[in-house]
């Protein structure tokens, strides 16, 4: 199957599972895993931070920051399309007691600072109390601007908030940008790195920031079910994507490009945006569902909305976007 449904469905290669097989092991609870360790120590140096604390997934490296960051009736500043706030299940407000603050994306990702400005509460018994700031890139694919975030890291500093990346696919956005990865956490207090999307890996991101605060997400971690014993054979597969995977994320945006080009051929496809892996397309509502189901027909997996999102991967080739393109081609001249 060609699946084009996110960078989430990769499958591990045979070197990385080769790689998760040989993994040296040892209790991460007891803090004796020596692959996890590698890994925290490995993904901290290239992040340029003080260390990495190793998790199941994405969402709760995002939520034992938030956490960690804000105590119960605090607030956190995000965006409406942010997928702390918006697609991990209310985890901050449901079990760390957080209220989120949502702000309007601009088009280009980003949290406009005026906005950001007004939403900080002042210091009154009547508001929750604002504590952090917390961006996310790539967003919706897109890369946000370095000046950009330099101001609103600084606006937040100035208020007394901490700040938070979101970075699921960070590595997207360095191989974009042409910056090292240091450079896009640098400004944050904490990032959540994941790899099981374009970096190809089966499972697991990690956290990094200082010390201190990693010993309070440490903390949450067990307390939200993170406790992993022989995770090791899970670290390994996130050490060697971190060795052999990043750069090769160059292709996934190219193929990308050729994607959308592809596709702005077909009148009845509009081409909303695409950046880095992502592709966003409007199609006409009443072809939205047989044409998934046309698609499927020919070994072919999407999620098809009237607003549709294509991504890139490893496991997709460029021959495989062709394929997609014809196909969607010879729907709409059946």
């Amino acid at each position: 199957m060609i699946d084009l449904r996110s960078d989430t469905v990769t499958r591990p290669s045979q070197s990385m599972l080769a790689a998760m097989a040989t993994a040296e092991l040892g209790d991460d609870v007891l803090g004796d895993d020596p692959t996890v360790l590698r890994l925290q120590a490995a993904v901290a140096e290239r992040a340029g931070k003080e260390a990495g604390l190793f998790f199941p997934s994405g969402t709760q490296s995002n939520l034992a920051a938030l956490i960690a960051h804000c105590a119960r009736g605090d607030e956190y500043i995000c965006g409406q399309a942010a997928h702390t706030y918006k697609y991990e299940g209310g985890g901050a407000a449901v079990l760390g007691s957080i209220q989120p603050q949502p702000i309007e994306n601009a088009l280009d990702g980003s949290l406009p600072l005026d906005k950001i400005t007004a939403a900080i509460k002042p210091i009154d018994d009547h508001f929750a109390r604002t504590r952090l700031l917390a961006l996310e890139n790539t967003i919706g694919g897109k890369v946000l601007l370095a000046g950009y975030v330099d101001e609103a890291v600084q606006l937040a500093r100035q208020h007394g908030l901490s700040a938070h990346l979101d970075g699921a696919r960070v590595c997207n956005a360095a191989v974009a940008s042409g910056r090292p990865v240091s450079a896009l956490c640098a400004p944050f207090d904490s990032v959540s790195i994941c790899f099981s999307k374009g970096l190809g890996a089966p499972v697991g991101s990690v956290l990094v920031g200082s010390k201190a605060l990693l010993e309070s997400a440490h903390r949450w971690r067990k307390v939200l079910g993170g406790g992993m014993r022989q995770a090791g054979v899970l670290a390994a597969a996130c050490l060697y994507a971190l060795e052999h995977n990043i750069e090769r994320l160059a292709e996934d945006h190219e193929n990308a490009a050729h994607l959308a080009a592809g596709l702005a051929q077909i009148d009845q496809v509009k081409v909303q945006s695409h950046a880095t892996n992502m592709v966003f397309v409007q199609l006409p509502q009443q072809d939205c569902v047989p044409l998934q189901a046309w698609l499927k027909e020919r070994g072919i997996l999407v999620t098809m909305l009237y607003t549709s999102r294509f991504v890139t991967h490893k496991d997709v080739s460029r021959a495989d976007i062709d394929t997609f393109v014809a196909a969607v081609k010879g729907y709409f001249a059946r």
